[in-house]
């Protein structure tokens, strides 16, 4: 989807934070000024916000009309609450339980920095390992940027690649390889100072890191993280995902409902958005995070490369004013501080096609939630989570959560395209003889654009999996209309000819929208 976790934290709506052990309570003066938080968590408030997770997950469904829902809430080192809703195909009626496998799609960054941690404090990488240094045919579009990008600039999202880089090239059906490789056309913006979400620019950091370790990725975290964690039902491999016999359909919400019509492969960026999971196996990967590393007695996770990771890196969301909390970003965390004061660490996770999720730990309360849903977001995962927080640090929920995550849903969820929801002019200007406009039109970065004579009229096909009808609309400009994980439903696209030149508006990003025939 067209970013989750960086719109969130830019709207104020996402939080996040570092991680440490519990944090005490008190006014306790020998207690660092840093670890004081502003209001003190009330009693028994995680037992009695966990008491609560039934009506308000429910409530929830009932509202939002989501097919289904799991939650997982670890406090203590313990699993004290996994529970399903709903269901995981609406085709079958096949409940969700908390064993049930769902698509993670961004909260995957933050188990890829949980990953790379490891690698980390093992020495085979250091968060500042250049890329060039371990994949030699990755390049940006500034020399100089490309001899220093290393995986923590690309795990913090500071490259300088522009917002959502190379995902529109996933969605035409290029593989990881190629997108990475065409990452060098695109411009750049600051380095280190600007933020952008990239969800394949962190797969480039990911990759570097598996070269280093010497196996793909999908083994690598298989080794250094779900094994010994005994997360027996994740993997980044989209096979896997589909081979679960309990695992949560993807639905899309088209005309008012949601439904199962689309299958989202995200193996091409696999670190960034790839992992598919139960809450039960999340859960364990909680406790990870909030023992700073430490599982079953032993350090499986060095501390201080696990804290660099929850602790800020980028600036997400710059405040506007001066009393504003800013939103940081870690490595592939959300860092923000509440207004209890209490830093939380947070990711979302987003799929058009059928995935909205979210996972926030409070670790001053050693406590973390988990929310996966199976249907285009609509911030019931983050609202759950969202309440949830509010429960444990004041004891009532002080926000319409669902009112201001819907708002910026809405927004998202908008279909593209400056003639998206128009209709065509009642006079239009003739084409031209269709067979002028058949040939192939080239470019460098979305690769050669195939325009064929078809049943009367015109098909557009582009990469590897685009092929659709061109429809007149006036003179020589066509539109075509699209669902992807990038394009929402209603999204409309020109197609616009001049001699052996066509423009298309919606491949039109950074400028590269122009092909030559």
């Amino acid at each position: 989807m067209r970013a989750l976790a960086a719109p969130l934290v830019a709207a104020g709506l996402i939080t996040g934070c570092q991680t440490s052990a519990p944090q005490p309570q008190s006014t306790d003066p020998d207690l660092p000024p840093p670890l004081v938080a502003a209001v003190p968590i009330p009693d028994n408030a995680v037992a009695d916000a966990v008491a609560k997770l039934d009506d308000l997950a429910e409530e929830l469904m009932r509202k939002s009309g989501i097919p289904g829902m799991a939650v997982a809430v670890v406090h203590g080192g313990k699993t004290v609450y996994a529970k399903g809703f709903g269901v995981a195909d609406v085709t079958t009626g096949r409940k969700v339980g908390p064993d049930t496998v769902f698509q993670l799609a961004s909260i995957s960054k933050s188990v890829t920095a949980t990953v790379v941690a490891q690698q980390v404090g093992a020495g085979v990488v250091g968060w500042d390992t250049p890329i060039v240094s371990r994949l030699p045919w990755f390049a940006l579009s500034d020399p100089a940027v490309t001899r220093m990008v290393t995986v923590g600039d690309m795990l913090a999202h500071r490259s300088g690649l522009p917002d959502h880089a190379g995902d529109v090239l996933e969605d035409i059906g290029f593989d990881r390889r190629t997108v990475l490789e065409r990452l060098r056309q695109l411009p750049l913006e600051e380095f280190r100072t600007s933020y952008a979400y990239t969800n394949f620019g962190f797969t480039a950091g990911a990759e570097a890191v598996a070269v280093a370790a010497g196996k793909p990725w999908e083994e690598l975290a298989e080794e250094a993280l779900f094994e010994p964690l005994g997360m027996t039902s994740t993997s980044y491999r989209f096979a896997d995902y589909e081979r679960r016999p309990d695992r949560a359909v993807g639905h899309i919400l088209i005309d008012g409902g949601y439904h199962p019509r689309f299958v989202r492969d995200p193996d091409a960026q696999a670190p960034a958005a790839g992992v598919s999971s139960s809450v039960n196996d999340m859960a364990r990967w909680i406790a990870l995070v909030l023992a700073t590393g430490r599982h079953d007695g032993r350090q499986l996770v060095d501390e201080k490369a696990l804290l660099a990771a929850l602790t800020p890196q980028s600036v997400a969301a710059r405040a506007t004013e001066p009393a504003m909390r800013s939103g940081f970003y870690g490595y592939g965390f959300d860092i923000s501080t509440s207004s209890a004061g209490r830093i939380e660490i947070s990711h979302s996770g987003a799929f058009e096609l059928g995935t909205g999720t979210n996972v926030m730990m409070l670790p001053s309360a050693d406590v973390g939630i988990i929310a996966l849903t199976n249907a285009t977001p609509s911030g019931v995962a983050e609202t759950l989570t969202a309440e949830f927080a509010d429960l444990v640090q004041f004891g009532e929920i002080r926000e319409d959560w669902y009112g201001l995550y819907r708002e910026v849903f809405d927004e998202m969820a908008k279909p593209i395209g400056e003639l998206a929801g128009k209709s065509p002019p009642p006079n239009p200007r003739p084409a031209a003889p269709l067979s002028s406009y058949v040939g192939t039109y080239q470019n460098d970065y979305w690769g050669p654009a195939r325009v064929s004579a078809a049943e009367g009229g015109l098909r557009l096909a582009l990469g590897r999996t685009l092929d659709v009808p061109l429809t007149h609309w006036d003179g020589n400009i066509f539109t075509f209309g699209l669902i992807t994980e990038n394009a929402p439903p209603g999204t409309i696209s020109r197609a616009t000819f001049d001699g052996d030149k066509l423009t298309l508006e919606y491949f039109d990003q950074f400028g590269k929208g122009t092909f030559r025939r």
